[in-house]
């Protein structure tokens, strides 16, 4: 079918100028992967770390059938859905699956946007020398300057061979044959103070505890209005990007009858969260959602929010996307409900919280971050 890489749009996510649903590397991917995709069967061709449906559509476009996909993000997952409807692909052309074997058994080719995280990057290894088939080749690309030498190692752990194309456009792909010695993800997991933090490849901080966390964790207050508001019954609190689930399950140790709602639009956040909340006996209290934002929670519904947002949409940094956050904060709590936030002191997000959600004042700060709580109007 006639279609072009250009057309692709970035919503749910962030869209501005200069940041593009499809660059350099996904078109180096298609190229290099061209010869190995036209002779592939209908289901064996998998799509892994598609931003906005570049590689997924880019091959059901020159005949892939029934291509397997897992994007991390749950943004790209639904811009990748809003892309096949704008362009007229057939909604069977793709089907989107967890990082595990569903994913990737039997595949014969794969199309891997490079992760940044080298633990990303040996989870999917892994996983696809597990379960994929026997002679599959993984076409593994990215942008050069995001690219390190320690990936071809790390792919090499798994695999017999990895050649290394030419260069282009400051992209550059990685071919990986003969998978060897796989296994499944299995997360990471510390002991960090009084809290069991559990991590899978490509969670934020890892198996431990960013120094912003930290900030936030130890400025939280005694009492948690969730608990003392004449909402009792139907409240939660609410870690709004919560990652591995530290805040959350902090909140749920530090206060027996609380329930907490974390969510993350991350699934490696998602399911380290799960594991951060069983490894630390509070998962009967804390349910953890892959959401996006808050989407699945009513208007003025929470009395309570903790939130540290992330400022970077991929691999750009964009200061939309924390005022984005605040917004949905603001939209759930209740009025007098409390947004305790956490962020990067010369970002100055005060006015912005100020102005969206309500009254603003400090409650810490330190060489890097602030902590401030906000109260809803």
């Amino acid at each position: 079918m006639d279609f072009s890489l250009d057309a692709l749009r970035r919503r749910p996510d962030v869209e501005a100028p200069g940041l593009v649903a499809a660059d350099a590397a996904d078109r180096l991917i298609l190229d290099e992967s061209a010869g190995a995709r036209a002779d592939a069967v209908p289901g064996t061709v998998v799509v892994i770390g598609d931003a906005y449906g570049a590689l997924t559509l880019g091959a059901a476009a020159d005949g892939a059938a029934l291509v397997r996909v897992h994007q991390d993000p749950l943004t790209g997952e639904q811009a990748l859905i809003a892309n096949a409807a704008d362009l007229g692909f057939d909604r069977g052309a793709f089907t989107s699956h967890p990082l595990d074997r569903s994913l990737v058994a039997g595949a014969r080719v794969v199309l891997l946007r490079l992760p940044r995280s080298l633990d990303a990057l040996r989870d999917i290894a892994g996983l696809l020398a597990a379960h994929a088939h026997p002679d599959v080749v993984v076409f593994a690309g990215g942008r050069i300057k995001h690219m390190t030498v320690t990936m071809n190692d790390v792919l090499r752990e798994r695999f017999d061979r990895v050649d290394v194309t030419h260069a282009r456009q400051k992209s550059r792909v990685l071919v990986a044959r003969g998978p060897r010695d796989g296994g499944d993800p299995t997360p990471a997991r510390a002991d960090v103070g009084d809290l069991v933090v559990c991590a899978f490849g490509g969670a934020f901080a890892g198996a431990g505890i960013d120094i912003g966390t930290r900030l936030l964790l130890a400025h939280l207050p005694e009492q948690v209005p969730a608990l003392v508001d004449d909402h009792q019954d139907a409240d939660e609190a609410i870690d709004l990007a919560c990652g591995t689930g530290v805040i959350a399950a902090t909140l749920a140790l530090r206060h027996p009858s609380l329930r907490v709602y974390a969510c993350d639009q991350s699934a490696a956040g998602v399911a380290s969260a799960r594991a951060t909340a069983a490894a630390n006996g509070v998962a009967d209290r804390m349910t953890v959602a892959r959401d996006d934002m808050l989407a699945a929670r009513a208007d003025a519904s929470a009395s309570f929010i903790t939130l540290n947002p992330p400022f970077h949409s991929g691999a750009a940094v964009h200061e939309g996307i924390a005022p984005r956050m605040f917004a949905e904060a603001a939209r759930v709590l209740r009025p007098g409900g409390e947004l305790w936030a956490v962020w990067n002191s010369p970002l100055q997000y005060r006015g912005a919280l100020e102005r969206i959600v309500g009254p603003t004042r400090q409650v810490a700060r330190d060489a890097k971050f602030t902590v401030t709580v906000s109260t809803r109007r």
